[in-house]
């Protein structure tokens, strides 16, 4: 299968070489790798050209953008400069963080899993991450069947049937929603593992507490599934003040009357397969 691989590096040069380097060994080769530079002010892009002067399939692009660390909008507007960049000649395509280390077949299996079933268009495997013993240990903060935006990839078809990535907060649960809505499953193998190198959210802006909460309303989740949702991830991430974000976030998203991300017939599927999803885990 012939890939291509994006990631968006806004000063990820502490990262950035090991990440490159898990690309570059990989058993199965992308057929082309986009850089893009967003905005850097560290080593990040010469660590970039360092690679594209070895390798041709490697490619750099800069932009400008804001230096502001905002979860959805400043990545997939990176996301979709690199894309621009690309052909349509390709079976899949990979959305990568520059701050992720591959086994060496990742792309390998994953090519392996998506000519198995025509049915699967999103796939990918788990991250892990560092504790302070240095051990390195599963961190998922959402359910077992959702592949981390970190590193996901998509078949042509999927890509092409939800229009893409969305610029905004919620992008990489929206994806998969709509994948299913138009009849795409999501697969995730236990046995593809990679390294995380920087915790999760780390690197966000303050701002960012709020997004969550917006993000469920653009979805159409409506009040009480947002609610739901909100306690989960609260007692997940044991952070009880993340309810109160979730809620403060969605209830100014209503008041503002923020664009919808899905339109209503994909707001009623996303609802419904919502439902029963919580039903599910309450009857199991």
């Amino acid at each position: 299968m012939n890939y291509y691989i994006i990631i968006p590096a806004h000063n990820e040069g502490q990262y950035l070489m090991d990440a490159l380097q898990s690309v570059v060994t990989q058993t199965m080769p992308p057929k082309r790798v986009v850089v893009v530079n967003d905005n850097s002010s560290d080593n990040t892009e010469q660590i970039i050209d360092s690679f594209t002067a070895e390798h041709n399939h490697i490619s750099k692009i800069n932009t400008k953008s804001s230096t502001a660390h905002l979860p959805g909008s400043k990545v997939i507007n990176a996301f979709n400069k690199g894309l621009e960049q690309l052909d349509d000649d390709y079976d899949f395509i990979v959305k990568l963080d520059a701050d992720i280390i591959l086994p060496d077949s990742y792309f390998e299996k994953v090519a392996k899993i998506f000519s198995t079933d025509v049915k699967i268009g999103i796939a990918g495997g788990f991250a892990f991450e560092q504790d302070k013993n240095g051990e390195w240990k599963l961190n998922h903060p959402m359910d077992k069947d959702h592949v981390r935006g970190a590193f996901k990839a998509y078949t042509k078809r999927c890509f092409k049937a939800i229009g893409g990535l969305r610029t905004a907060m919620g992008w990489d649960t929206v994806d998969e929603l709509l994948a299913q809505y138009n009849g795409f499953n999501i697969y995730t193998d236990n046995n593809l593992k990679v390294k995380h190198l920087r915790p999760l959210g780390n690197a966000y802006n303050k701002k960012a507490k709020l997004l969550q909460g917006k993000a469920m309303y653009t979805l159409r989740y409506g009040f009480p599934i947002t609610l739901i949702a909100s306690i989960k991830m609260a007692l997940k991430q044991k952070k009880p003040r993340a309810f109160l974000d979730n809620l403060q976030g969605y209830f100014l998203a209503r008041k503002d009357k923020s664009d919808f991300l899905v339109n209503p017939a994909e707001g009623k599927f996303i609802r419904q397969l919502r439902w029963r999803k919580i039903k599910a885990k309450l009857f199991q």
